[in-house]
C-alpha cells in the first residue's frame, strides 16, 4: 500500500463568464500520473483563452510526462485515473466562444459539482487494490512475452530435452503434457510468481471452505461439496448450516427414489411401470447432465444398467424441441424432471407447462397425474413455486442450494436424478468419486505439479500475454461429443467479464472463445484454420484404451490406434509446422510451395487418460471446473455470477408484451416501440407474415399461438386436433 502522507490541495475560482481551476500537487501527482496529467492539461487549457476546463478542447495543449516506474508498494496507484472517472466526464463541455452568459454560468456550476464528486471519490478509490495488470509480476510477464517468447519458435523449444522433461504432470492416471505450449522454464517461474502475488492458494482454500467469494450475490461457491465424502461432514458450513451433511441427505434421498423407480415400486398414474425419463432444463441444468449421459451410453456398465430405459433432454423453448423429445414416448410410462433453481426460468417453465399439458391430455387433468409423473430439482427457496405446480414436495422434490451455480451443478441433483434413474445410483457415485479425486489433487498438490493450476496459468498466459482470444477442446473420443459445449458454457459464462472483483474496469484481455468437436471429425472441419489461419491454442484429450475397440480382419492396427495416431500427430504438426524447404524436397511445384507451407509455432496441450469411464469423466469435469476458477482468480474476476445474461431476458419479456398485444389486437395496429424503429419494423414483419401464412392456408393452425402439432407413439382419440392443448387445452 501507499506509504506516508499525501498532501493535496485544490482551489477553484469561478465567475459568470470564466472558470479557472488551479491545483497544487505534491507527491500526489507523482503517484497518480494519469490523473495529474488530466488535471494539469485542463489548467493549461484554461490559461489559453480561459474557456473552461478544456479537456478535449481543439486548442488545448497536452502535457506529456515520462512513465513513472512504481516499485511493488506503489502498484495500487496505477490506473487510478480510470477509477475516478466522474472528473473527466464532468470537465468536458462545449467550448464554443458564442455560448451565452447563462450557459457559461451553468457549466461552471456543473463543473464545480463534479469536481466535488471527484474529491469525494478519492478515499474510496485509493482504498481499492490495483488491477493485476499494474503489478510487477504482470509487467515482467509482458516483457518476457514480447522480448523472448514471441521471437522464439516452438520448433526450437521442443529440441530442449531438459525443458520437455520438466513440462508434464501426473495424477491418478491422468497425464498432462504442456511441452508444446509457447513457454520456457522461465515463463513458468514468472507465472508461478504471479500466482503467488494473486494469493491463488489462499483463494482456492476460501472457495472450498465455503467463504462467500461470489460477493455480487453474497453466496459461497461449493460445487466441490457436491462430491465430498461423508467423512467430511462437519468441516464446511454456510450460514451455520453443514453443507456436506445437506448434500449427503439429498444424495441418500435420490438413491432411495431412483432405486424404487428402477425396481418398479414407483409406477405411473395408470399403474404402468415408467421407463422413459425427460429432463426439462436449460443451460447448466442441461449441458452438464447431457455430456455425462453421452459418455455413459457407451460405457460398459452404463450399457447394461440402462437397458429398458430411455433418457431425453428438453432444453430449447422452440416447440420443435418438444416434438423431437416426445414423438415416440408413451406418457403413461414417462417421468418428467423439471430442473430450475428458482422454478421461474422462462424457457424451462414454459416447457414444463407444456409437458404437464401433454400428460393431462392423455390421462386427464387430475392433479395426481402431476404428483405421479413430475419431480423437481430446485432450490429450497423455490419450494412454494414447486408446490404450486402440483409436484409432491414431500417425496419428489430434490433440493440444491444457492451456493452452487447452474453450470457447476452436474454433481448435484440436476445431474444425479436423471443419470441415476437411467444408469443407477452406483454408477453416478463413481462419477462423483472421480471428481473428488481431482478436487483433492487441486486442493493439496504443489502448484508446479497441480494439473488444474498449470492449465489455468497457461490459459492466462495465452489469453492475456500471447494474444490468443480463442481456445479449442478436441476429445479423441466420440462419447465426449457434448463436452465442448458444456465447457463452453462453464468457461465463457464464468470468465466473460469486464469488471474486476474490486469494481474496476479491466484493461487486459480475459476470457477465451471456447469451442470444439471430437477428433477426427474436427480435423475435417476447422483444422484448416488452426493449421494455416488464425492461431488457436488446443487441448487434446486422448485415452489409452477405447470404450469399445475394433480390429478388423486384415488390419494391422485397431481402430483406436488409428484414432490415437491422429491424437499424437496433430500437436507436433501444429508446433513444428512445415517449412518451404521441406515442401520443395517433396517435389512440390514452385507455384504451390507457399500454399503447402505450415508456419507452426501453434500451442497445444495433451491430456491422456486410462479409459473413458464414469470415474474418469468425473476427473475431466473437475479438471475443467478448476481451470476456470484458477483463471478467474488470477484475473481478479468473480467467476461465479452471470449478470451478462439478464439484459436479454428483460428485453425478451418486453417483446413478449408487444407480441401478445399484436396477436390479440382486433384492429391489427402495427407495433410501435418508442426509440426502437428497427425493432418495431422487424416485429411487424414477423407478425404480418405469420398472420398472412395462416390466412393463406400455409400455417399449421388458425391461431399461430397454438400451432404445435405432433404425432405420438400411437394414433389416439381424443384429442382430435393436437396433443399439447395450448390456450384451448385443459389449462385454459
Amino acid at each position: 500500500m501507499m506509504r506516508g502522507w499525501i498532501w493535496f490541495s485544490l482551489s477553484l475560482s469561478a465567475s459568470l463568464s470564466h472558470s479557472v481551476l488551479s491545483f497544487q500537487l505534491s507527491p500526489f501527482h507523482q503517484l497518480v500520473t494519469p490523473l495529474s496529467t488530466n488535471l494539469l492539461h485542463s489548467k493549461a487549457s484554461s490559461r489559453k483563452g480561459r474557456r473552461g476546463f478544456g479537456l478535449g478542447h481543439p486548442t488545448s495543449k497536452k502535457i506529456s510526462y515520462p512513465p513513472i516506474h512504481h516499485d511493488e508498494d506503489d502498484d495500487d496507484l496505477h490506473n487510478i485515473n480510470s477509477q475516478i472517472f466522474p472528473l473527466q466526464d464532468g470537465l468536458e463541455h462545449n467550448s464554443n466562444s458564442h455560448h451565452d452568459h447563462t450557459a457559461n454560468h451553468n457549466n461552471n456550476i456543473n463543473a464545480g459539482a463534479r469536481v466535488s464528486e471527484f474529491l469525494s471519490n478519492i478515499p474510496r478509490v485509493l482504498s481499492r487494490p490495483p488491477l493485476v495488470s499494474s503489478t510487477q509480476e504482470w509487467r515482467k510477464l509482458q516483457r518476457h512475452a514480447s522480448q523472448t517468447i514471441k521471437s522464439t519458435h516452438l520448433r526450437v523449444l521442443l529440441q530442449d530435452p531438459v525443458r520437455c522433461d520438466a513440462m508434464f504432470a501426473e495424477h491418478d492416471g491422468v497425464y498432462f503434457d504442456y511441452s508444446r505450449q509457447r513457454v520456457t522454464l522461465e515463463t513458468m517461474d514468472l507465472l508461478f510468481d504471479l500466482a503467488e502475488k494473486q494469493e491463488l492458494t489462499k483463494r482456492i482454500q476460501a472457495m472450498v471452505n465455503g467463504e462467500k467469494i461470489n460477493f455480487t450475490e453474497d453466496r459461497a461457491v461449493l460445487h466441490t461439496a457436491l462430491r465430498a465424502s461423508k467423512d467430511k461432514i462437519g468441516t464446511v458450513f454456510v450460514d451455520d448450516v453443514d453443507a456436506i451433511k445437506e448434500v449427503h441427505e439429498v444424495l441418500d434421498q435420490i438413491k432411495q427414489f431412483t432405486e424404487a423407480f428402477r425396481s418398479g415400486r414407483i409406477t405411473g398414474y395408470t399403474g404402468k411401470r415408467m421407463r422413459n425419463i425427460v429432463s426439462v432444463g436449460i443451460g447448466g441444468s442441461y449441458l452438464g447432465p447431457e455430456f455425462l449421459h453421452e459418455v455413459l451410453k457407451t460405457e460398459e456398465e452404463g450399457i447394461s444398467s440402462s437397458l429398458g430405459y430411455s433418457l431425453r433432454f428438453l432444453a430449447n423453448v422452440d416447440p420443435v424441441d418438444v416434438e423431437r423429445t416426445c414423438a415416440d414416448l408413451d406418457p403413461e410410462e414417462t417421468l418428467i424432471i423439471i430442473v430450475s433453481k428458482t422454478f421461474t426460468t422462462a424457457e424451462t417453465m414454459l416447457n414444463a407447462r407444456t409437458m404437464r399439458q401433454w400428460l393431462w391430455d392423455f390421462m386427464g387433468d387430475d392433479i395426481d397425474v402431476v404428483k405421479k409423473h413430475v419431480v423437481a430439482c430446485s432450490s429450497v427457496s423455490a419450494t412454494e413455486n414447486v408446490k404450486a405446480f402440483g409436484i409432491d414436495t414431500e417425496k419428489y422434490f430434490f433440493r440444491f442450494w444457492d451456493w452452487v451455480g447452474g453450470r457447476y451443478s452436474v454433481c448435484g441433483a440436476a445431474g444425479a436424478v436423471p443419470i441415476s434413474l437411467l444408469y443407477g445410483f452406483d454408477l453416478f457415485e463413481k462419477f462423483l468419486e472421480g471428481a473428488r479425486s481431482m478436487d483433492e489433487h487441486f486442493i493439496n498438490a504443489p502448484m508446479r505439479q497441480n494439473i488444474p493450476i498449470l492449465m489455468g496459468l497457461l490459459g492466462v498466459w495465452n489469453s492475456s500475454f500471447m494474444g490468443y482470444n480463442s481456445r479449442a477442446l478436441i476429445p479423441y473420443a466420440q462419447a465426449l461429443l457434448r463436452l465442448p459445449a458444456h465447457i463452453q458454457q462453464l468457461d465463457m459464462e464464468s470468465n466473460g467479464k469486464r469488471i474486476s472483483r474490486h469494481g474496476i474496469e479491466i484493461d487486459y484481455p480475459v476470457g477465451e472463445v471456447d469451442f470444439g468437436e471430437p477428433g477426427t471429425n474436427s480435423q475435417h472441419s476447422f483444422f484448416q484454420m488452426i493449421h494455416q489461419g488464425q492461431a488457436i491454442p488446443v487441448d487434446f484429450l486422448g485415452f489409452v484404451q477405447s470404450q469399445h475397440d475394433l480390429l478388423m480382419d486384415g488390419e494391422k492396427l485397431s481402430s483406436h490406434d488409428e484414432l490415437m495416431s491422429n491424437f499424437f500427430a496433430q500437436p507436433d504438426a501444429l508446433a513444428n509446422g512445415k517449412t518451404a524447404d521441406e515442401v520443395r524436397a517433396e517435389g512440390c511445384p514452385q507455384e504451390l510451395v507457399l500454399h503447402k507451407v505450415f508456419d507452426g509455432n501453434r500451442p497445444s496441450s495433451s491430456l491422456l487418460f486410462p479409459q473413458l469411464s464414469a470415474y474418469v469423466t468425473g476427473q475431466i469435469l473437475a479438471l475443467y471446473e478448476h481451470r476456470t476458477a484458477v483463471q478467474g482468480f488470477i484475473w481478479d474476476l468473480n467467476s461465479f455470477d452471470q449478470w451478462g445474461v439478464e439484459l436479454g431476458k428483460k428485453l425478451a419479456m418486453d417483446v413478449k408484451d408487444h407480441l401478445t398485444k399484436a396477436r390479440y389486437d382486433p384492429k391489427q395496429q402495427p407495433i410501435d416501440i418508442p426509440d426502437a424503429p428497427a425493432t418495431s419494423r422487424i416485429l411487424n414483419y414477423y407478425v404480418k407474415n405469420g398472420r398472412e401464412a395462416t390466412e393463406n392456408g400455409t400455417g399449421m393452425s388458425v391461431n399461430p399461438l397454438t400451432s404445435v402439432t405432433r404425432k405420438t407413439f400411437r394414433e389416439h382419440i381424443p384429442p382430435p386436433i393436437h396433443d399439447l392443448g395450448g390456450n384451448v387445452g385443459k389449462l385454459s
